[in-house]
C-alpha cells in the first residue's frame, strides 16, 4: 500500500468518524432535544431508530440500485447530501421534520460508509483488504470514543443544533480531498441485492445474523438512553457524563481491538461467548450498581468492553461461513448491525415511556440472553 493510497484511506476513515458521529450524537444530548422539542425521551430516541433502519434497508437497496455508477460519484453524492442534510438543522425544524431529516442523514451516511470500504479495498493490494476495512471501521467505532463525549461537552455551550452544523463544515474536508484523491472506480463484478439476499440461505449465517442484531439490540436498549440513564442512577452532571462517555468510548475502542487479537488467537466461538456472558453479567449488575457511582461506572466499563470484543469475531466467524464471497457477508452484517441499532433504540423507547429508564437493562439483557443461547446452539456444530 503506498503512502498516498494510505492517506485516501483514512480519510475516508475520517468521513465514516463524522457519520457515525452524527449517528450517535443523540445518545449525548438525548434530554437537551427532548426539552428543547418538547416531546418525550423515547420519541428523540426514535431519531436513533429511523437513522439505523435507514442505514439498514434505504442504503443497500440503493447501493444495489446504482451499481453501474462510478464509485467515485456515488460516494461524493452520499456525502455531499449527507453535508446538506446537517445544513437543515440551521432551520429552526420541528420534532418531524428532524425525523425526516434523519431519515436522509442514515441513508446517505448507510451508502457512504458501504462505498467508503469498497473503494478502500480497491485501493490496496488483495492480500491487504481486511486491513482496509479494518481503518474505515476504526473510524467507526472512534465517533464513540470522541465524537459523543466530545459533542455532549460543547452542546452544553453551543446548543445540540450546532453540533450538526459542525459536523456538516467539516465533512466538506473528506469530500474535497476524495475528488481530488480518488479515482474513478466501477465495480468489475456487480453484486446485486439478490445476490447478497442468497447468503441468508444457509441456516448458520441467519442464525449468525440473529446474533448480531440481539447483541448490538441488547446493548443499544440501554446506551441510546445512557445519559438520562446515568442521571436518574447517579447524581452526575452533563458535563461529568461527557467524560464517563469519553470512557466508555475508550472502552469500545480497547474492546474492539482485544476482540480482534482474541479472535485470532482463540478463535470466534471463544470470543463471542466470552463477549456475550460479559455483557449478560453487566447488565444483571446494572440493578445492583447503582448503589455506588464507582460501582456503576465499573460495570458500564466491563459492559462496553465485552459487548465491543464481539464484533471483529463475529464478522471473522461470518467470513468463515462464507469463503468464497466475505464482502458479502459483511456488507449483510452491516445492515444487521444498524437492524440491531434500531431495535434497541425502539424496544429502550417503549419501556421507557412505559416503565422507568432504570429498567432499560432488563429488556437489554432479555435480547442478549436469546443471542447467548442461539450462539450456544450455533457453536455446538461448528468449531471457529
Amino acid at each position: 500500500m503506498n503512502l498516498n493510497n494510505r492517506l485516501t484511506i483514512y480519510i475516508l476513515a475520517l468521513a465514516v468518524f463524522l457519520i457515525g458521529t452524527i449517528e450517535y450524537i443523540i445518545t449525548g444530548v438525548i434530554e437537551m432535544m427532548a426539552a428543547d422539542l418538547s416531546v418525550s425521551t423515547s420519541e428523540v430516541g426514535l431519531m436513533v431508530t429511523v437513522f439505523a433502519l435507514s442505514a439498514a434497508i434505504i442504503a443497500p437497496v440503493l447501493i444495489a440500485l446504482t451499481l453501474n455508477m462510478d464509485r467515485k460519484k456515488l460516494l461524493m453524492t452520499a456525502l455531499g447530501v449527507f453535508i446538506a442534510s446537517n445544513g437543515l438543522m440551521l432551520l429552526n425544524l420541528p420534532y418531524e421534520a428532524i425525523l425526516g431529516v434523519r431519515v436522509i442523514q442514515g441513508a446517505s451516511g448507510g451508502i457512504a460508509t458501504v462505498v467508503s470500504m469498497a473503494v478502500a479495498t480497491r485501493l490496496v493490494e488483495k492480500e491487504r483488504r481486511g486491513n482496509a476495512i479494518g481503518i474505515i471501521l476504526m473510524g467507526l467505532s472512534s465517533s464513540l470514543v470522541l465524537g459523543v463525549p466530545a459533542g455532549t461537552f460543547f452542546s452544553e455551550y453551543f446548543g445540540w443544533r450546532a453540533l450538526f452544523i459542525i459536523v456538516g463544515l467539516l465533512s466538506l474536508l473528506p469530500l474535497f480531498i476524495i475528488s481530488v484523491k480518488v479515482p474513478s472506480i466501477k465495480e468489475k463484478e456487480a453484486v446485486t441485492l439478490r445476490m447478497q439476499l442468497s447468503v441468508l440461505k444457509d441456516s448458520r449465517i441467519v442464525t449468525a445474523l440473529a446474533i448480531t442484531l440481539l447483541y448490538v439490540g441488547g446493548y443499544a436498549t440501554l446506551f441510546t438512553y445512557i445519559t438520562p440513564y446515568l442521571q436518574a442512577a447517579s447524581s452526575l452532571s452533563v458535563t461529568e457524563i461527557s467524560g464517563v462517555l469519553f470512557l466508555a468510548g475508550v472502552c469500545s475502542f480497547l474492546g474492539s481491538k482485544a476482540g480482534g487479537q482474541l479472535a485470532d488467537s482463540k478463535g470466534s466461538k471463544f470470543t463471542i461467548l466470552t463477549g456475550l456472558l460479559l455483557q449478560t453479567a453487566t447488565l444483571l449488575l446494572f440493578a445492583l450498581a447503582g448503589v455506588h457511582v464507582i460501582v456503576l461506572l465499573l460495570v458500564l466499563m466491563i459492559f462496553m468492553l465485552g459487548t465491543w470484543s464481539i464484533s471483529p469475531a463475529q464478522q471473522l466467524l461470518l467470513v468463515t461461513l462464507v469463503p468464497r464471497n466475505p464482502d458479502m457477508a459483511l456488507s449483510v452484517n452491516t445492515s444487521f448491525i444498524q437492524f440491531g441499532f434500531a431495535l434497541g433504540s425502539g424496544l429502550g423507547g417503549y419501556v421507557i415511556s412505559r416503565t422507568s429508564v432504570l429498567h432499560l437493562n432488563w429488556a437489554g439483557l432479555a435480547a442478549v440472553a436469546v443471542a447467548l443461547i442461539l450462539a450456544i446452539r450455533l457453536f455446538k456444530g461448528h468449531k471457529a
